[in-house]
């Protein structure tokens, strides 16, 4: 099985404070999880000084490059051309960042190269899975 797959990004953090607010994250998806993919922030950038990590379909971050997408803690849309909106509400707030689409587009490649789209559920060892919520692996 191929190994995770990272890839840093620039984001640019979308705040009522004006200036630009570019901050390092990193795209993470791992062939194990098929179906998500893990954002992660660094911990100069929340309210409590610890990483910031969100978990997020791969189908999500895929439709929010064609149009607005997500309903829950996770959304994605279109920006522009060039650039895609990803917004992140928690109980604090909502954080809104701003990413090259070149990069998602081509983290989301890599991604497809590891597990194609459509063929995530032949990934999914569903009997380890459930051995490891009930304790027993």
């Amino acid at each position: 099985m191929p190994s995770a797959i990272d890839q840093a990004v620039q984001v640019r953090l979308i705040a009522t404070a004006p200036g630009p607010h570019a901050v390092p994250a990193v795209l993470r998806y791992e062939p194990s999880d098929p179906l998500a993919v893990r954002m992660s922030f660094p911990p100069e950038i929340s309210l409590d000084g610890a990483a910031v990590n969100w978990a997020f379909a791969r189908e999500l971050l895929a439709e929010g490059l064609r149009g607005p997408a997500g309903r829950g803690d996770v959304r994605v849309r279109p920006s522009d051309q060039e650039r895609t909106v990803m917004e992140f509400h928690a109980e604090e707030g909502v954080a809104m960042v701003q990413m090259r689409t070149a990069d998602i587009r081509r983290f989301l490649a890599r991604s497809y190269e590891a597990v194609p789209e459509g063929s995530e559920q032949m990934q999914l060892d569903v009997d380890r899975g459930l051995a490891e919520l009930f304790g027993a692996a």
